[in-house]
């Protein structure tokens, strides 16, 4: 079985570089609608069991529990700290997989989630696959079993994820999927996310009622 674990910060502190010109409240709305996505194609996934969230905010794990997850409160400061609280709170059986999506991947696609989570089919043994990021970041990051090498989200961290499981003897596998390459992290990635085939309804809706428009 493989579980899903979602890391939200504080909405307070969240996506001030996406929409700078944007009041909290729109930001935080975003934030929220950003997560309803990810979610939804989470929940939508055939191959994905439990779908849980680690926030250290109130009203993200209403959020979460309004749209079918579970919600893990935890006040352990930093996103790698988060996720390892996370997983130990979600107690997963020694065979189990972990899949950590990060909340800003508004357009994912369920049945690119499902391939992600068959990418490992073939590993009997310590493996993970990875979903990058544009950026070179990490999207999306199955382990299997859920502790096979630890959380190493910031920048570069697809190299840094790598490096990590080559460090540990761990089977590596790069997964490039459309739908996960494109987090919204600030400005300059709303035009891809708008332009691409991928979901995101929430917050393509979002974007349309805060009359969002391209500034070069």
């Amino acid at each position: 079985m493989i579980h899903a674990l979602v890391p939200i910060k504080n909405l307070a502190a969240g996506k001030s570089r996406l929409l700078p010109e944007f009041d909290d409240a729109q930001r935080q709305a975003m934030a929220l609608a950003m997560l309803r996505d990810v979610l939804e194609a989470l929940i939508a996934a055939q191959r994905v069991g439990r779908v849980a969230v680690v926030t250290p905010d109130e009203a993200v794990a209403r959020a979460a529990r309004e749209a079918g997850a579970e919600a893990i409160l935890h006040l352990v400061p930093g996103l790698n700290g988060s996720l390892e609280a996370g997983a130990a709170a979600l107690a997963p059986e020694p065979d189990d997989g972990l899949l950590i999506v990060l909340g800003d991947v508004a357009g994912a696609l369920p049945e690119e989630l499902d391939v992600l989570c068959g990418a490992l089919d073939a590993h009997s043994g310590p493996a993970i696959a990875l979903a990058p990021a544009a950026d070179g970041g990490t999207a999306a990051l199955l382990r299997t079993p859920a502790n096979a090498i630890g959380p190493h989200f910031g920048a570069d961290s697809a190299k840094r994820h790598r490096e990590a499981a080559d460090q540990a003897g761990v089977a590596y596998a790069e997964v490039p999927l459309p739908s996960l390459s494109i987090d919204l992290d600030v400005a300059a990635d709303i035009e891809p996310f708008l332009a691409s085939d991928s979901r995101g309804h929430h917050t393509r809706a979002l974007l349309a009622d805060l009359h969002w428009s391209h500034k070069p």
